[in-house]
């Protein structure tokens, strides 16, 4: 199974894809946690460009053609291989990411983003997607407050990212079949234990209701 988690900054995708993937393991299930962009050598040298604060006069498309690169390697060198071994692939960030940010972040066209995605991606597709909503306002204060990385996307408008949340979650009410959103404004371990519950509700058949 590929399941990937996206949303908003500050909504803890990294805390809950680390935690989702423990759980995983201690539930018997193979599975290989990997990052966007990164999670490769070549993709994590691409991840120091796009997120270096100082290129602020990076242009929209080649944005764009970065964080497709990085991508493009992470799926066949990571991604495809596991799922053809058998593995559950938990991905923090995937190809969503690009229209949300890009598509409605920066304003470039959607479908022309999505030509991209498959060609880089080969058309693969998560099947299950958990969208952890945040407002903007609260994300930003959260990624200030927990001293980690700060890159040159956080560093944009709050009105960008309150354009990439809208993006999110209209992405998710055009696939309700795939995406799950969650209001991750909320503790770790409740949002934690919703991931849980979803995931083997899931597993099990059963369509859980939208959180």
């Amino acid at each position: 199974m590929f399941i990937t988690l996206e949303g908003p900054d500050g909504s803890g995708k990294t805390t809950q894809a680390r935690l989702l993937a423990h759980w995983l393991q201690e539930e018997g299930h193979p599975v290989v946690l990997v990052r966007e962009p990164g999670g490769t050598t070549i993709g994590e040298r691409i991840r120091e460009v796009l997120h270096d604060p100082a290129h602020t006069g990076m242009s929209p498309w080649t944005e764009v053609f970065l964080y497709c690169a990085a991508r493009a390697q992470l799926v066949a060198e990571i991604i495809r291989p596991a799922l053809a071994a058998g593995q559950t692939v938990l991905c923090d960030r995937y190809a969503d990411s690009t229209l949300a940010y890009q598509g409605y972040g920066r304003g470039l066209d959607l479908d022309a983003l999505r030509l991209v995605l498959y060609l880089a991606t080969g058309g693969l597709t998560p099947d299950l997607t958990f969208c952890l909503d945040i407002s903007p306002e609260e994300g930003l204060a959260r990624r200030r407050a927990g001293g980690g990385e700060w890159n040159r996307l956080d560093q944009e408008t709050v009105d960008f990212h309150r354009r990439v949340r809208t993006g999110y979650l209209e992405l998710a009410g055009l696939e309700p079949q795939r995406w799950i959103v969650v209001d991750a404004a909320r503790p770790v371990d409740a949002v934690q234990a919703d991931l849980r519950a979803l995931l083997q509700a899931r597993w099990t058949g059963h369509t859980p209701p939208t959180l």
